[in-house]
């Protein structure tokens, strides 16, 4: 891997992991609903003129329905999802239960497809989902005020994104990554937009919520994902996926850091046990001969 290519991967793995903390930080001033509409539109301003400059309009009309699927599942959903666990869960817990993402993928992918795996990645998937457990199991309480709730959002969330890569895979293969992420971005940022203004905040949002959800938006979304797409082409798909990784390491510092977050023994030891079982599924650790 080039020395570029490492500063990309890193520096995503930074913005995403700082995805988490920007959602702590304003989802108290804008709610859930009102905070993912402001992300995925502000977003969709940023990518459009990209994408309108490079001629995708095209493509995004011809494939309108398959990206307003894919907005739905791959943003508006999980986004949501995230945003309402944000409310009472820290920014390391959801940075690693969003690790889980590239084991939802190959499940949902043999569920949908019926891809064989090896036996060694579909030990690497029930790793993975041992991991979840080990995170989840001292923050599963229900009662009045528990975090029961939240926690079900948050690892339910990267299903959603495991089943918008397999719809990609099936229904927009032909599409590049610049039009999916527009077309997709457009297509959440409409459907969010009824829920959004009924939901919309009656006193306005503090200087800070509204700085979080910019950098939210233009740099952990819009920017991200042309970043994402750079890393795509230049060490292939398994490479870039690596960033998965380093999301949580980022996603944890950052809590601990701005937010005062303990890092638990449950947060540690989910967090080792997802990678491995990521690492396996994804086929990066492979049986010695």
């Amino acid at each position: 891997m080039r020395q570029r290519d490492l500063l990309d991967l890193l520096v995503l793995a930074a913005v995403w992991g700082g995805s988490f903390l920007f959602m702590r930080l304003a989802v108290a001033d804008f709610g859930p609903i009102a905070l993912i509409e402001l992300r995925v539109g502000l977003a969709a301003l940023f990518l459009l003129p990209i994408a309108l400059w490079r001629g995708k309009l095209p493509l995004m009309l011809s494939h309108w329905k398959s990206l307003l699927v894919v907005g739905t599942l791959n943003a508006a959903v999980p986004f949501l999802l995230y945003a309402y666990a944000a409310q009472s869960l820290g920014a390391g817990f959801l940075s690693v239960a969003n690790a889980i993402t590239p084991v939802w993928g190959a499940v949902v992918g043999w569920l949908w497809f019926r891809d064989k795996l090896p036996w060694l990645r579909s030990f690497g998937l029930l790793i993975g989902l041992v991991g979840i457990i080990v995170l989840v199991w001292d923050k599963l309480q229900f009662q009045a005020g528990g975090t029961g709730p939240a926690v079900l959002a948050a690892v339910s969330a990267p299903v959603f994104y495991g089943i918008a890569a397999n719809w990609t895979k099936r229904f927009l293969a032909g599409v590049d990554a610049l039009a999916n992420a527009t077309g997709s971005m457009i297509g959440a940022a409409l459907l969010l937009l009824p829920l959004a203004l009924y939901a919309w905040p009656d006193t306005p949002a503090s200087l800070s919520a509204w700085s979080a959800t910019v950098l939210l938006a233009i740099v952990c979304t819009g920017a991200a994902y042309i970043v994402f797409f750079r890393l795509i082409a230049n060490v292939g798909p398994t490479g870039a996926v690596s960033v998965t990784f380093l999301v949580p390491v980022f996603g944890v510092v950052w809590g601990a850091w701005f937010l005062d977050e303990a890092i638990t023994p449950s947060i540690g030891a989910g967090a080792a046990i997802i990678l491995v079982g990521t690492a396996l599924a994804l086929g990066l650790l492979k049986q010695r001969a």
